[in-house]
């Protein structure tokens, strides 16, 4: 094949897609720490089918508008910075090749150059062996050896045995990939693409695996992105009681697992688990889909399904009467995002004037789209973004260049407690340049520390760490594993103490008893009575306890 149209480069998108879907677990697993965050293939998997939904439906012939189209569903769907990331590589490839019909091979070679080039300058800090290296040394050594490549597909092997040879050097670039022993997981995840796309150009197509997403003991349960819409359906809401361990003819449940496949399946997902019981509320397209998963874990106790898509119109009417008081509406002088997970962290922000909550956080990284949809929301002359993850803060970057007639700046908030200080400097009296300096200034002063449970064995710099134990880590340092939670908390803030500690705050999330709480909190005080502690009930899934030490 001698050039790409755009009806070729649709084929391939579908099929570098759908290869991704059937791997990403995969992906998950490379992750560097033993966390049960480890999203990395979920993150470009969601991703990339957001890309694909905006070609599935298509029949241009130009490749030009094929691949405009693609970047333009990339970047409004691109989650965690592996995501962001890869809708770059694919915004430089589409403006690389506007304006034309078809492509051969040493436009498709300026194409990845491009797309390199870009995905680099959207990263403030690029880090070497990660996806980044993957794509410029393997787009490089197609550009070198252009004048010897006789077709597309040949380009590809090149482009994929250079990919994969420069995945195999990543952990001797980023040290802390060679001591945990696993290659860079972006890489590996764009090399499942380049791959799905040159089995399309053999003529062939790889489909998606949707079996996969309901074999727990083979793979971790996360399935890919709806990429139907999310506007109507069904309100599904049902208690269910988990079966117990002794009921072979149940799964074991992973509150995980079971979170991420049915956010993967719906919207608006609300899980609650108090003992053997579990409240699930999704909006979803498919009810039945959502049940038979769920009835592998247990027996429900009560079930509600409503259909949606009958109160559309009068709920169109409502928000366009909404969106016009608002624009209507004289704008304030200030906004602020906040994104959380749980509902005491969300109540901590919003006494703090956080005007909008994003729901997200730790494996459940919000889109791009997501915060422009919040943004347009938003009333106001300027707007501060707390992304309060280092893996969301390219994604609410992006959202800020995207919406280019907003005043959006974005506080590179890498924890929850960086965004409490963060808002606690925040003056509606000062300009925005005096708050936007100030609330960074703030994220120095505060230390971040968490407990979450481990999901396999390992050595991390001399810490044993056994799976299902509780893991205490400062910033991103690993201190101590234990299999008492509150062991591991109390080591862990006494990690994080020195002489000028003066506050403490302890952030308490869902797996953690009211009683239990505040037996070691009164345990604690007597041991230091020097410091002012402030205790919250979070809420949070997956992390135990979030500390922050001022």
């Amino acid at each position: 094949m001698k050039t790409i149209n755009g009806a070729m480069l649709k084929k391939m998108i579908i099929s570098g897609t759908n290869n991704l879907y059937n791997h990403y677990p995969e992906i998950d697993a490379l992750n560097v720490f033993p966390v049960p965050d480890g999203d990395t293939g979920t993150n470009m998997n969601l991703t990339m089918a957001s890309g694909a939904k905006e070609v599935q439906n298509r029949n241009d012939n130009e490749v030009s508008v094929i691949a405009k189209a693609f970047s333009k569903g990339l970047l409004m769907g691109a989650r965690g910075n592996s995501g962001v990331i890869l809708s770059q590589i694919f915004r430089g490839f589409a403006k690389a090749i506007e304006g034309k019909n078809v492509i051969n091979v040493k436009e498709l070679s300026d194409a990845f150059v491009n797309g390199n080039d870009v995905a680099y300058k959207a990263v403030m800090r690029p880090v070497e062996g990660t996806i980044l290296t993957v794509i410029r040394e393997s787009s490089t050594a197609l550009h070198d050896n252009i004048d010897k490549i006789p077709s597309i597909e040949k380009a590809f092997d090149l482009l994929i045995k250079e990919a994969h040879s420069s995945l195999e050097r990543t952990p001797e670039l980023l040290p802390i990939l060679k001591k945990v022993g696993v290659v860079d997981s972006g890489a590996a995840g764009l090399i499942k693409i380049l791959e799905g796309f040159k089995v399309a150009l053999e003529g062939k197509m790889i489909e998606k695996d949707t079996a996969s997403a309901f074999e727990a003991d083979k793979k971790p349960e996360m399935a890919g992105a709806n990429v139907e819409g999310e506007e109507f359906g069904y309100c599904t809401e049902f208690i269910m009681r988990l079966a117990s361990e002794k009921d072979e003819n149940k799964k074991t449940f992973y509150e995980v697992r079971f979170s991420n496949w049915l956010s993967a399946h719906g919207n608006s997902l609300v899980v609650v688990k108090d003992d053997d019981l579990i409240k699930v509320h999704v909006h979803t397209l498919k009810p039945g889909d959502i049940l038979n998963y769920a009835q592998q874990y247990g027996e429900f106790v009560k079930l509600k399904i409503e259909n949606m898509t009958e109160q559309h119109t009068k709920l169109t009417d409502d928000k366009e009467k909404q969106n016009e008081a608002v624009q209507n509406k004289e704008p304030q002088e200030y906004a602020i995002i906040a994104v959380a997970a749980g509902a005491g962290i969300e109540e901590m922000f919003k006494e703090l004037h956080v005007d909008y909550i994003v729901s997200g956080g730790q494996t459940m990284n919000p889109a791009t789209e997501d915060f422009v949809n919040v943004i347009k929301q938003c009333n106001a002359k300027n707007i501060f973004i707390l992304p309060n993850n280092s893996n969301i803060i390219l994604a609410a970057s992006q959202a800020a260049e995207v919406c280019e007639n907003a005043n959006v700046k974005v506080i590179p908030s890498k924890s929850i407690p960086q965004g409490l200080v963060a808002c606690m400097m925040f003056n509606p009296e000062s300009s925005v340049e005096e708050n936007y300096d100030q609330m960074c200034e703030a994220l120095n002063n505060i230390t971040t520390g968490q407990v979450t449970f481990a999901i396999k064995d390992t050595m991390i710099d001399g810490v044993e760490i056994k799976k299902d134990h509780f893991m205490g880590m400062k910033n991103k340092e690993i201190i101590c594993c234990h299999k008492d939670k509150f062991h591991t908390v109390k080591e862990l803030i006494e990690s994080m103490l020195d002489e000028m500690s003066s506050i403490v705050t302890i952030i308490y999330g869902q797996d953690v008893k009211d009683d239990e709480m505040n037996k070691f909190i009164e345990e604690f005080k007597n041991e230091h009575d020097d410091l002012d502690i402030d205790v919250r009930k979070g809420e949070q899934p997956v992390y135990s306890f979030i500390i922050g030490v001022e």
